[in-house]
């Protein structure tokens, strides 16, 4: 009946144990403070033992010894300081060095050792120490249990220490890579944060770049434009017209990129809109004269891409206005589609008196038109049975996206 009564006992004692890792792995779980960690490690191993004392010893390779990072049931004063060396000279360091556990039932009986004067000052009798072990080949430390009064522990109390022991490492462990998981979060939200500041920075930058190139454009076309009222000649005139034209459609990109936030793309639909305004308004044809419409679908393009259509839609454009209407009167449509398949389409159509040219002629801008489509790996067809419709088609491959 006696046996019956010890195993019972010592099976409650194993539960209770088990309970206690368990409880004690589900916080560690959740507590990120490594501290605290290795305090509840030292009361928990103390409770499940029944002993009044224990400590965690963290391992310092620089100094060679064992530091007290955590305790219970010491004075003040105890934990933080430094045990032992880390060697055969104490309990701890004796099963530091050898990686097995350390079994003093009555140090009383032991001269071996070199222990610190707190053992006296606690009146610590028995100990057992095991290895912590750590992340690499290196142990993290040494988990030791104290006891005030004589005790011959059993292989089930070395198992129930060892076992905690693994358990506290690999706490450790993920303590560890928690901290080192949140100092990398912290140093990208820097770096992001760096980003952002040096975004913006380049943002102010850019859009200080577009308007001074906006109105030094500005600064030409009116230069020009003083230059052709001094100009007598014809043909003169028509040259200057030509030029301060396609410095106008530039400067007009550039008004329409400053209204965006800056990305490598634009809306080419809308850009062509505020371009037709612009062509109607530097012509300044008489009301119920030649009208200029525009329709187009939301696309964007490439800014280099945007650029050299804007000069083509402005050349055939101009094109209408001084050669399709002799008598004074008509209209001209611009119209940018999204085609089926792999193609934007950019129509230009007047209903003027047309006329008929070789594909690689120059007159009327046509050789410009024809290089600028080809630029952007376009391609332009010239109807002229009656007035001259353009169609142009673009490969959808220089469309970034659709807004």
């Amino acid at each position: 009946m006696k046996n019956n009564g010890t195993n019972a006992t010592q099976v409650r004692k194993l539960l209770r144990q088990q309970a206690a890792v368990a409880h004690f792995g589900s916080f560690a779980l959740r507590e990120n403070d490594v501290l605290k960690v290795l305090t509840e490690a030292a009361r928990v191993c103390a409770e499940c033992l029944s002993v009044p004392f224990s400590k965690v010893c963290h391992y310092r390779e620089r100094e060679n010894d064992l530091l007290i990072e955590a305790g219970y049931g010491w004075h003040a004063g105890v934990i933080g300081n430094v045990v032992s060396r880390a060697d055969v000279t104490s309990p701890q360091g004796r099963a530091f060095i050898t990686g097995k556990p350390s079994i003093c039932n009555d140090l009383r009986n032991d001269n071996d050792f070199e222990l610190p004067p707190f053992y006296a000052e606690h009146g610590i009798v028995s100990t057992i120490d095991v290895i912590i072990k750590g992340s690499d080949e290196q142990p993290y430390g040494v988990l030791e249990i104290d006891n005030n009064e004589q005790h011959d522990y059993d292989q089930h109390d070395v198992d129930f220490l060892t076992g905690f022991a693994n358990v506290l490492a690999e706490a450790v462990a993920t303590s560890a890579r928690t901290r080192l998981l949140q100092h990398t979060i912290d140093r990208m939200k820097v770096l992001v944060q760096e980003k952002d500041r040096l975004l913006e920075q380049k943002k102010v930058l850019a859009e200080e770049l577009q308007h001074r190139v906006r109105n030094n454009l500005q600064l030409v076309y009116g230069m020009l434009s003083k230059q052709l009222d001094d100009t007598p000649d014809t043909l003169g005139q028509r040259g200057i017209k030509a030029i301060s034209r396609r410095v106008s459609t530039l400067a007009q990109v550039y008004d329409h990129l400053l209204g965006n936030e800056m990305t490598r793309t634009t809306d080419f639909g809308s850009y062509v809109k505020s371009l037709c305004v612009n062509l109607a308004e530097i012509q300044a044809a008489p009301i119920g004269s030649v009208t200029l419409a525009c329709e187009s679908d939301a696309i964007a393009l490439d800014l280099d891409v945007v650029t050299a259509l804007g000069i083509v839609v402005a050349e055939v454009v101009t094109n209408s206005y001084d050669h399709a209407f002799p008598g004074g009167k008509g209209s001209i449509v611009v119209s940018v589609r999204r085609a089926e398949g792999d193609n934007a389409t950019i129509t230009i159509s007047d209903d003027g008196t047309g006329f008929i040219a070789k594909a690689e002629s120059k007159r009327h801008g046509l050789g410009l038109v024809r290089r600028l489509v080809q630029q952007v790996r376009g391609s332009a067809i010239v109807d002229s049975g009656h007035g001259t419709v353009w169609t142009i088609k673009i490969p959808v491959e220089r469309i970034a996206f659709s807004v």
